[in-house]
């Protein structure tokens, strides 16, 4: 049978979100397999290559999709999605056979990290967006020049957006909101630079004030309606993102956080 994206589906459904494994037949092309599911998940974290699995994977970083294939995994990759890890590469039967393998794992957030906090104080906005999302560098664009950046924008940018855009890259929380990778102006003239957006919404910068750090989060609607927010970017995401209550909240949607990345895969 072709392999193709519903064939794919189709297995993951079988699987569900619970866990589970299987092993496909030996003449499925597994790189093929792989692609099919960058193409809907975005970049893959490499887990096990050559049999060696990369030993800081932990819970949070889909340790749990190894547990089934013990020794026998010989490359696997993951996603997160939603409320469940997602693996596929090739591991050994129990011939010592290499066939390629998918893999579902039950995704959860530790409860800590689940909630914002109400006293942010000292609280490190991007390191818990890494947390929630299961994020994990390389992937990222630790190659912007930001001094030229800012020379071209002709203002200083927060430091935690900076570090939004190092670690992840180009992509989309939950698969909808899209981390621009530079600012863009055309709100200029409204005191509003975009960091931002989804299919209705921008996400903004008041730019007036000498700290960037301290400009607030400010929501451009349709109809060019503006919503303020008394906090910066990195805690805005991490909010939408696990509050339901939150009047642009993700939480409502997705049981689990993600970030869908948009970066091509190697």
């Amino acid at each position: 049978m072709e392999l193709t994206q519903a064939a794919v589906d189709d297995l993951l459904a079988r699987l569900g979100p619970v866990g589970g494994h299987v092993q496909l037949p030996g003449d499925w092309d597994a790189q093929h397999l792989t692609d099919l599911l960058a193409g809907r998940y975005g970049v893959p974290r490499t887990l096990v290559l050559d049999g060696f699995a990369d030993p800081t994977v932990d819970a949070s970083g889909g340790a749990a999709l190894l547990a089934p294939l013990g020794d026998r995994a010989v490359k696997i990759r993951a996603w997160a999605d939603g409320e469940r890890w997602i693996g596929a590469g090739t591991a050994r039967d129990a011939e010592g056979a290499e066939r390629p393998v998918l893999v579902v794992a039950r995704r959860e957030v530790p409860e800590p990290l689940a909630v914002a906090p109400d006293d942010d104080e000292g609280v490190d906005w991007t390191e818990r967006l890494l947390r929630i999302t299961g994020w994990t560098p390389p992937g990222g664009r630790p190659d912007l020049d930001w001094a030229e950046v800012e020379s071209h924008l002709g203002t200083a940018l927060p430091s935690d957006y900076k570090r939004m855009v190092e670690l992840f890259g180009e992509g989309a929380f939950d698969g909808e909101l899209s981390l621009v990778q530079v600012p863009w102006t055309d709100l200029r003239e409204d005191g509003l630079l975009v960091w931002a957006g989804d299919e209705e919404d921008l996400y903004c910068w008041r730019t007036d004030g000498d700290d960037p750090d301290r400009r607030p989060v400010v929501v451009r609607s349709v109809g060019d309606t503006d919503t303020p927010f008394d906090c910066r970017a990195a805690e805005f995401v991490c909010r939408i993102l696990v509050d339901p209550h939150h009047p642009f909240t993700l939480a409502r949607w997705y049981d689990t956080p993600f970030f869908e990345s948009y970066r091509e895969s190697g």
